[in-house]
């Protein structure tokens, strides 16, 4: 009779299985080396879980839980627009440095492609693309964000940059590709992002088309 697992074992059985499926693909996961990580038995696995789909589901849904609790520990407090977007983009570079195993995990998904991808966008998107989308109306309501964007379009840009941000802290493509334009490792510039991502939202957010003035023929939206 296997042995009961404690909730400290399951939680690393969890942490297990998001690296394992982060490196090689819910396909290419071997459940021993899941196992061994953990340091439990594979029977206990296929115990808890049922098979290798039901472990990689747990998985999955952790990183989401633990996505979800960090939006709303940053937005909890009322601020306003600006100071949302900092809490938000210090909470998602935080969670790539206390939790690179799921970013990874995202990233190995999106990567994947086929329709199991395409089928869990949904749910890996979703909270986030709800969330983003009702902060900017939210903004545009209140007269602090310009009114001739597209709220659904807007929160895809936002969420878009902040995604490239996390993967530059745990994604070894991603962190060189932050060093070769930015000069150096995000670890060691993260309030200068903060900072310059900011900068950057702010004129994306708060001017409207019609106050941007251009040299003449500069314009980057044309004639016409």
């Amino acid at each position: 009779m296997l042995k009961k697992l404690s909730g400290e074992r399951l939680d690393a059985v969890l942490e297990a299985g998001v690296e394992e499926f982060a490196l090689h693909g819910a396909a290419g996961a071997n459940m021993r080396a899941i196992a061994d990580r953990a340091g439990v038995s594979v029977g206990a696995l296929y115990k808890y879980y049922g098979d290798k789909d039901g472990l990689f589901r747990a998985c999955l849904d952790r990183s989401l839980r633990a996505v979800q609790e960090a939006l709303e520990e940053a937005t909890g407090a009322p601020a306003g627009m600006k100071e949302y977007a900092r809490r938000v983009i210090r909470a998602m570079l935080r969670f790539s440095r206390e939790h690179g195993g799921y970013v990874r995990l995202y990233c190995a998904i999106a990567a994947s492609g086929g329709a199991d991808a395409a089928g869990l966008a949904g749910e890996l998107e979703g909270a986030a693309a709800g969330f983003y989308t009702r902060f900017i109306s939210a903004g545009q309501d209140a007269g602090d964000l310009r009114r001739d964007m597209d709220p659904g379009m807007f929160a895809f840009f936002f969420d878009n940059l902040l995604m490239a941000a996390q993967f530059a802290g745990c994604c070894a493509y991603y962190r060189e590709r932050f060093r070769l334009y930015c000069g150096g490792a995000l670890e060691e510039q993260e309030e200068r992002l903060e900072r310059e991502l900011l900068k950057f939202l702010e004129s994306a957010f708060t001017f409207a088309e019609e106050d941007i003035s251009h040299r003449q023929g500069d314009s980057m939206c044309g004639e016409g």
